[in-house]
């Protein structure tokens, strides 16, 4: 065993058998390495105890590896703020291999303050991309671009029909609708269901929900073809506003009794609930949102569907590190992470 604190590439070299040449190009990813040869390399570090922290001298090279997280602008207590701490705890981790995090925010109802965003981010040239997709067609060009010049890119929260990704770490999209129906009526009386969406951009280009929806249209058609549903778009911004336009629903549509939302944003509606006890009997959400926990806790939402983008970005960051440092590649490409039930009786302990 090796005494020395900060072990080199020549005593990794002697313990597995191998050249220092050989040493050096596994650790940094120059030139053709057998597997074999790959396997002992990792196999000493592993044996040593070596964690990032203490071999990263070994893979330094000068200049950092820079990747670039394009999300959302974004308020405390929302669904970025939550994929924002898992970067965070990403860093921990990554940091010591030479890799630096940057966050390129944007105003997700303007798709010009999207499309600036990346032109900053393509500035920077970065070493890899994390991105969770809102504009589907400047997307596109984001990720046609990124592909010209091979640099890697990971998709998390929802995904693009895209050839280029190196993976996806996310719900599975479609069965997250899907899952969403059959849990709206579980109580097998929904006749008439209203789905709140958010306002987006004017021109309506930011739809992230969209294959989430088409999952829960098609359980509906599948188990309940008489049942009509509706939509309701309400202002985010604007809770008077939402108040108005839910009252005048209600008044045009007094049979519907089942409300669902997409987004993490349920907790939106919740005053307009609360306020109008029994209108609707069974409502459901996603996100473990704070708000959303709480009406949750209180009875006022029936169900959430929670997810964990602190981890799916978190994920995306180390696997588009290994890749960048390593040569790695996923194991898996999608990456479908867990979607948890939660109830006013097991909230507390989630």
């Amino acid at each position: 065993m090796i005494q020395s604190e900060k072990p080199t590439i020549m005593d990794i070299a002697r313990l597995s058998g191998l050249s220092k040449g050989t040493v050096d190009r596994v650790l940094h990813n120059r030139g053709e390495v057998s597997k074999k040869s790959y396997d002992k390399v990792m196999a000493v570090i592993k044996e040593l105890g070596y964690e990032p922290n203490v071999y990263a001298s070994l893979l330094a090279r000068g200049v950092p590896h820079r990747i670039a997280i394009l999300i959302p602008e974004h308020g405390p207590e929302s669904f970025w703020a939550l994929a924002e701490e898992g970067i965070a705890k990403a860093v921990e981790k990554v940091g010591p291999l030479g890799i630096v995090t940057e966050v390129y925010d944007y105003n997700q109802r303007d798709a010009a303050s999207f499309r600036q965003a990346c032109s900053r981010l393509l500035e920077s040239e970065p070493s890899g991309v994390v991105v969770a997709p809102m504009f589907g067609f400047d997307t596109q060009i984001l990720t046609s671009t990124l592909r010209e010049r091979s640099i890697p890119y990971v998709f998390f929260d929802t995904k693009q029909d895209d050839e280029g990704y190196l993976a996806y770490f996310g719900l599975p999209e479609y069965k997250s609708g899907y899952l969403c129906a059959d849990q709206l009526t579980l109580d097998k009386s929904a006749a008439e269901v209203l789905l709140v969406r958010v306002k987006r951009d004017p021109l309506r280009q930011s739809d992230p929900t969209v294959i989430r929806r088409a999952g829960f249209m098609d359980y509906m058609s599948e188990h309940y073809p008489g049942c009509i549903v509706r939509t309701l778009f309400i202002d985010p911004y604007d809770p008077e506003r939402t108040d108005q336009e839910l009252d005048e629903f209600f008044d045009a549509f007094p049979g519907t009794t089942h409300m669902a939302m997409f987004n993490s944003r349920i907790h939106l509606i919740v005053p307009w609930l609360e306020r109008h006890p029994g209108r609707v009997t069974r409502v459901v959400g996603f996100d473990n949102l704070k708000p959303n926990m709480a009406a949750l806790s209180r009875g006022t939402v029936s169900v959430l569907i929670a997810q964990h983008p602190d981890e799916q970005v978190s994920l995306g960051i180390q696997a588009l590190s290994d890749h960048i440092v390593f040569g790695k590649q996923p194991v898996r490409r999608d990456n479908y992470m867990h979607m948890d039930i939660l109830t006013r009786y097991n909230a507390e302990y989630y």
